[in-house]
């Protein structure tokens, strides 16, 4: 018997990428079900060969659903995740809403699948931000080797990290300028077109933004409380995938061919580095991909035991999707759900 799954926000980026995903993995769901807002209610939303109608959140009984892949934004999944949970079907949650809960489990299934068996206390599991996500990927072989002590890194964050919105609005702006029209600003706060913006998410009373803010408690969590990081997060004029320069302190000595030797090895990465013209990877070659690419890793010499590399993963998909139907597929692979039982 397979599972039943319901998207939250299927209209939405993340939630059309989750059903793609689904689809592309032969995710063993014997039924899925496409759910938005009313507004969004008879929109037909492609899963595979298939086409789905939404449903209306409001109005679906999740007392048969064995999973929900919750991908509405946090003010939603406050509302809705603790009562989907109540009735027995596990919420994976892409927002921030359940991120910082101590009862809550923050996995990146190539990190930390064990502190998964913590879910049972809420029945939510939170994804991480789409940032932090591909850069713990990138860390936790080389921390499990050396002992991260610090990390300094700059993102380079596409605008469909911001939604629909954020797309259409680079797009729109690029045509405006080609055209002579007038740039009208609507999601982000200056100019996108041809220019980067180093402001993500509100600003805090410390100077940092919430994204950066988000970066330094959530690799905290997945990964080690010890580890100290700052970041700054900028968004650019990209679609599709984010990229970060990365530079990492260690405890204990470790040299750049050390350190791609044991990426090469790692879940969910692919090194591509070759000192050479285009021997890196870039967000365009990223879309539509699921690993975490890393490039450009060579030492930092202005500290000690520092290295320094380049990180490039689709936003949409490891930094969203892909992770929570990988977390899914961590409570299946592990016996930790099983199918409820039908009604006859």
């Amino acid at each position: 018997m397979g599972y039943k799954v319901a998207v939250v926000g299927a209209t939405g980026n993340v939630g059309r990428e989750m059903l793609n995903i689904l689809a592309e993995r032969q995710f063993p769901a014997d039924e899925v079900v496409a759910l938005a807002s009313a507004r969004s209610m008879g929109t037909e939303i492609s899963y595979g060969d298939k086409i789905l109608k939404c449903k209306h959140l409001d109005n679906y009984d999740f007392s048969d659903t064995d999973i929900c892949l919750m991908s509405a934004g946090g003010d939603p999944s406050k509302e809705w995740s603790p009562r989907i949970a109540a009735t027995g079907c596990v919420v994976i949650d892409n927002s921030s809403a359940w991120r910082y809960d101590s009862e809550v489990p923050l996995i990146v299934p190539e990190v930390n699948a064990d502190a998964i068996v913590g879910f049972r206390k809420k029945n939510i599991i939170a994804n991480p931000n789409c940032s932090t996500a591909q850069l713990v990927v990138a860390l936790k072989p080389l921390h499990d080797f050396a002992k991260i002590t610090r990390v300094v890194v700059s993102t380079y964050q596409s605008v469909s990290g911001a939604g629909k919105e954020g797309m259409d609005e680079l797009d729109r702006q690029t045509k405006s300028l080609y055209s002579l029209g007038n740039i009208e600003m609507k999601k982000f706060t200056k100019r996108i077109a041809f220019n980067v913006i180093p402001h993500i998410d509100v600003f805090m009373e410390d100077g940092y933004t919430k994204e950066e803010w988000k970066m330094m408690a959530e690799t905290k969590k997945i990964l080690d409380p010890k580890i100290k990081l700052t970041a700054t997060c900028v968004r650019v004029p990209v679609f599709i995938s984010h990229s970060e320069a990365v530079n990492v302190e260690f405890e204990n000595p470790i040299s750049p061919d050390e350190a791609r030797a044991m990426l090469r090895e790692a879940p969910g990465v692919l090194v591509v580095d070759k000192r050479e013209n285009g021997g890196y990877m870039t967000p365009h070659e990223a879309a539509g991909e699921d690993a975490t690419y890393i490039s450009r890793i060579r030492e930092d010499a202005t500290v000690e035991n520092g290295l320094a590399f380049w990180c490039v993963s689709d936003n949409l998909r490891k930094g969203a999707a892909l992770n929570a139907v990988q977390i899914a597929e961590v409570l299946i692979n592990r016996k930790l759900i099983q199918p409820k039982k039908k009604a006859a």
